[in-house]
């Protein structure tokens, strides 16, 4: 068919079948889930819109990636770099430890593998991919000017040729080069210890049952098991609280103090930034059953956990990662399958 509709029809198909790797793009650019979105959404509009311009002289995904960097680039403009607790101040000991929240444009957000992780048959290309979402990674690359974030990402994480950047940003292949040498070095001069967390794609067999402990130790909440499980030096945040605890004996602590209310939590499996991670519920005395408290992502490095982040602003995490907003209890699962 050639009518006007079915022109249109065919343009949504050709712009939607680009979605998740621009979502990946522009998450990485602006390191909010929701900004991200949005930010495609923008860039799809806006090609529908000027398709009629579209000379196709560039292939139609590079003409949307332009779109989107422009988009993204034009969101930068106030200089706002999303963070970890770990990257505004020092860890703070036990003893002083309070719950101070700041403002949700603060935090690097978490997001689903599925929305960010297009699907290649390359394992290599898949490793890539997702390690270029790793919570540390993320972090790394807001401490970047947009336009050496941008050209990183396009050079290091697409793959993308130095003379094909340079077409898209309207700039020399020099410039690139140079903006890309610039970004290399500011990353190399951060000493981040979970940049270099390693985490098999698919998981291996040791890192499913050091995931499977996890689980027993913190749905059992036996701090001793859990404490086995973790490096001395690990890290443990709870955006939007800029407090961040590091090492067993404080982390144990505070679970005890702070986060007694989590006793006797369950745990559901998401994946999320390249990284294995939980849904978690705790008990919700008022209805019954597990409320939402935190979607938790999981470093693992050397067969332990270097880094247990709690992202706690349940009603927009719970509906992003397609899980339910509460859980019956287990006398309650019991009697519904009586």
């Amino acid at each position: 068919m050639t009518d006007g509709t079915a022109t249109v029809e065919d343009l949504d198909v050709r712009l939607e079948r680009h979605r998740t790797e621009l979502t990946g793009y522009c998450y990485r650019m602006l390191g909010s889930s929701f900004e991200a979105e949005d930010a495609v959404q923008d860039t799809l509009v806006r090609a529908w819109r000027s398709y009629a311009t579209f000379e196709g002289r560039s292939s139609l995904r590079s003409w949307l990636y332009r779109i989107a960097t422009n988009v993204c680039l034009d969101m930068l403009t106030a200089g706002n770099k999303r963070a970890r607790p770990m990257d505004l101040q020092e860890a703070t000991p036990l003893a002083r430890a309070a719950l101070s929240p700041r403002p949700d444009h603060t935090w690097l957000e978490p997001m689903p593998d599925a929305r960010v992780l297009p699907t290649v048959e390359d394992p290599a290309e898949a490793a890539v991919a997702k390690e270029s979402v790793r919570l540390a990674f993320m972090a790394a690359l807001q401490q970047l000017p947009p336009k050496q974030r941008a050209v990183l990402i396009l050079r290091e994480v697409l793959a993308w040729r130095a003379s094909e950047v340079a077409e898209l940003l309207g700039t020399s292949v020099a410039s690139v080069n140079s903006a890309l040498q610039r970004a290399r070095a500011t990353l190399a001069e951060r000493d981040d210890r979970a940049a270099s967390a390693a985490v098999s794609d698919p998981l291996d067999d040791e890192q499913r049952k050091l995931l499977d402990r996890y689980v027993a130790a913190f749905e059992g909440y036996d701090m001793t098991a859990l404490t086995a499980l973790l490096h001395e030096d690990a890290v443990m945040t709870m955006p939007p609280f800029d407090l961040w605890l590091t090492g067993h004996d404080d982390i144990a602590g505070f679970m005890t103090t702070f986060g007694s209310a989590c006793a006797g939590s369950r745990l559901l499996p998401v994946e999320v930034n390249g990284l294995p991670g939980f849904a978690q519920y705790k008990p919700d005395p008022e209805k019954g059953g597990y409320a939402p408290w935190a979607i938790q992502v999981l470093e693992i490095s050397d067969g332990r956990l270097t880094g247990f982040h709690f992202f706690l602003d349940t009603q927009r995490w719970f509906p992003l990662f397609g899980v339910p907003l509460h859980l019956e209890g287990d006398a309650d699962q019991a009697e519904q399958g009586a």
